[in-house]
């Protein structure tokens, strides 16, 4: 009995193995300040705790963070604001208040990619299948989705679902119920994790939307202040030509004697020349508005390029003004 009992807690010992591992090791690692924050916001299950806080996570700016993720592959397009290298959790840390909650995803993103590592070659390879079914599913009615994990179509067919599983769990909302219980293993609310996507990731939205938005009513405004423009350009013309052959017509003395026709072809003159002013007025109200317009989307550009170095992890600010040409 005693030779079996040992024998057995060898067995299950050996079995989990890579839990008592994470275990001493999440024992041992004291985590920054800013860690602790992160680690609190994501609302992690026991598990998830222990593989977060096993995976040693660093939080570190630009100068850290390239260095330690310096050998990780990356897809060339999006930036890269995490890394799960040498066994360890990287994050680059984002400060900028409109984007609250880069850090947050990015720390489950890189946690669920830590996960997937601890799983044997028959979980990784049953969950694929559930991860590209959904993927399939998702793709053929979300083309910003197929968009979003178009950076990854370079990579090998389990390294994708290595991608899909960090994404699933991360950004998308409405999973099937075998996914939902499947990260119920690492998150008490995976919402929490989603809701942190969509907050940083609705800035980008909106900027773009208003983008279009504006983009389009340029588009229209500018058409109908060149038809407009043109149709006065016209009217001026035949005004000016009337105007010049009334003048004419008065140096020849053609009204004398009949003032009230003189009277009546001048107030013409006069109310079609208000008119035009009327129009002219008109028109440039609208070319006003028009370059208001596109220095507000200027200014959005601004913002887009602004919050898109913000979270560039490779972003260097110029040493040296550049000089105007």
């Amino acid at each position: 009995m005693l030779v079996l009992a040992v024998a057995a807690g060898g067995l299950l010992a050996y079995v989990h193995r890579g839990e008592i591992s994470d275990y001493f090791t999440a024992s041992s690692f004291e985590a920054s300040a800013r860690v602790e924050q992160v680690r609190g916001e994501i609302e992690l299950t026991a598990s998830g705790d222990r593989i977060f806080m096993a995976s040693q996570p660093t939080i570190g700016g630009r100068d850290e963070f390239n260095k330690w993720c310096a050998g990780v592959d990356h897809t060339e397009e999006g930036h890269v604001l995490g890394c799960f290298a040498d066994k360890r959790i990287r994050l680059f840390e984002v400060t900028d208040q409109r984007l609250t909650g880069v850090v947050e995803t990015t720390a489950a993103h890189e946690l669920l990619h830590a996960a997937w590592v601890r799983m044997s070659q028959d979980e990784r390879s049953e969950l694929s299948k559930a991860l590209i079914a959904e993927y399939d599913a998702l793709a053929a009615t979300d083309e910003e989705f197929k968009q979003r994990m178009s950076v990854y179509e370079s990579l090998s067919s389990s390294a994708f679902a290595n991608e899909l599983h960090s994404v699933f769990g991360t950004e998308v909302a409405n999973l099937s119920p075998e996914l939902e219980e499947h990260y119920s293993a690492w998150f008490t609310d995976r919402q929490v994790i989603v809701g942190w996507y969509d907050g940083y990731h609705g800035v980008f939205v909106q900027l773009k939307a208003e983008a279009e938005r504006l983009s389009s009513e340029l588009e229209a405004l500018r058409a109908e202040i060149e038809d407009r423009s043109a149709t006065y350009d016209i009217a001026v013309q035949q005004f000016n030509a009337d105007a010049a052959e009334f003048k004419a017509r008065n140096e020849r003395y053609e009204f004398s004697g009949n003032k009230p026709l003189f009277d009546t072809l001048r107030g013409e003159l006069l109310a079609r020349q208000e008119g035009l002013d009327a129009v002219r007025q008109e028109i440039q109200a609208d070319t006003d508005r028009f370059n208001a317009m596109r220095s507000q989307l200027m200014d959005l550009n601004d913002v887009s390029v602004e919050l898109n170095d913000v979270l560039d992890s490779k972003f260097t600010e110029p040493t040296t003004p550049v000089e105007q040409a």
